[in-house]
């Protein structure tokens, strides 16, 4: 099967060597993505709201360049800076996520790029 890069403006650019999503026939995987303005390429400000906020409209903005919606998920995982968020996280992930909601991982790690405080990456079935 061949790949299909999945590339839009309406998400942040990559800041590494990595595309921001990847199709190989029905299943898309989605590259992690850290709170960044796709206009400004800068951490937004407002703490985990307003970040967690902005990681699901970056994937949200991926997963329609691909053809599909939020409702395709299947899994996400989260990393979190402070699982102390974890509440408020997962209070705004239901405003971006219906029931059923995917499988998904919340992970609790030291450090995240560019001083995030969230960080998510998905997979989509189509």
């Amino acid at each position: 099967m061949s790949k299909l890069i999945i590339s839009t403006n309406d998400a942040p650019a990559a800041i590494g060597t990595y595309s921001q999503a990847v199709r190989v026939g029905n299943t898309i995987w989605v590259s992690g993505q850290i709170p960044l303005d796709p206009a400004t390429m800068t951490l937004v400000a407002g703490g985990i709201e307003a970040q967690t906020r902005r990681v699901f409209d970056n994937l949200r903005a991926i997963v329609n360049a691909a053809g599909a919606g939020l409702d395709d998920v299947v899994k996400l995982n989260l990393y979190l800076l402070d699982l102390t968020h974890f509440a408020l996280v997962n209070k705004i992930m239901a405003e971006y996520f219906a029931q059923p909601y995917p499988a998904r991982a919340a992970v609790g790690v030291a450090a995240l790029p560019r001083e995030a405080l969230i960080e998510a990456e998905c997979i989509v079935a189509l």
